[in-house]
């Protein structure tokens, strides 16, 4: 090792993952109850620490896989939290990323082997460490995103009926949405595929399931495209 390296105080290097999921009682954080010190028995994040042999983009995918079973999902970095009282138990800096879930996707036994349970978004309990900090973070971010980029579709059913994907958004942004103006405007950009299938549940006439078509919008944003809702 470089002198200089040595004389220089280590740390340990975290990141903690905000998974966000998405069903008929709105939107949902995914939280563990800690089995282990610090903090046992307490609700956090799920996280885990850098190894050796891995970038942070392939922990956070390793961390996400080894609570949900799943692979693929829609995730980003969010920003680095250094404070140095952050952590109770030594000096940590953790990376904060925050992911996208379709919760029909989930692997229920993965959740409760880690004692995984989703909250909606306006009853999450008091958390460890600066964790709900992270959360408000995450939060904001989401919400400019779904605003400007269609990942609200990372936390729909494969289909979905125009009022579920309404709801989803006015749940996001924590606002009440216009039905007619937003059904027209989100028709407008002509990347929903409407499929012959109804859903059923809600009246007797049922409502029309949509596909989202990302095809179609990978090659409209090479030509120019702007999604905004």
């Amino acid at each position: 090792m470089v002198e200089y390296y040595s004389q220089q105080t280590p740390f340990l290097l975290a990141l903690d993952v905000i998974i966000f999921g998405f069903d008929e009682e709105g939107l949902k954080l995914l939280l563990i109850k800690r089995g282990f010190k610090p903090c046992k028995g307490q609700w956090s994040l799920m996280g885990g620490f850098l190894k050796e042999d891995e970038d942070m983009e392939q922990a956070a995918d390793r961390v996400l896989h080894q609570l949900t079973g799943l692979s693929d999902l829609y995730l980003e970095q969010l920003r680095l939290y250094s404070k140095p009282d952050r952590d109770s138990d030594g000096r940590v800096i953790s990376m904060a990323y925050y992911a996208l879930m379709k919760t029909d996707h989930q692997d229920s036994k993965q959740l409760e082997k880690h004692n995984a349970q989703w909250f909606k978004i306006d009853e999450i309990p008091e958390l460890v460490f600066d964790h709900r900090e992270m959360v408000n973070h995450a939060l904001a971010r989401l919400r400019r995103r779904c605003k400007t980029q269609p990942i609200g579709f990372e936390l729909l059913p494969d289909k979905f009926t125009i009022p579920q994907l309404q709801k989803l958004y006015e749940a996001i942004l924590g606002i009440e949405l216009d039905k007619r103006n937003f059904r027209k405007k989100i028709l407008s950009m002509d990347l929903l595929q409407k499929l012959e299938e109804k859903d059923k549940s809600g009246s007797r006439k049922g409502a029309f399931l949509y596909q989202f078509d990302k095809e179609k919008y990978d090659r409209l944003i090479g030509e120019g495209f702007s999604f905004a809702v």
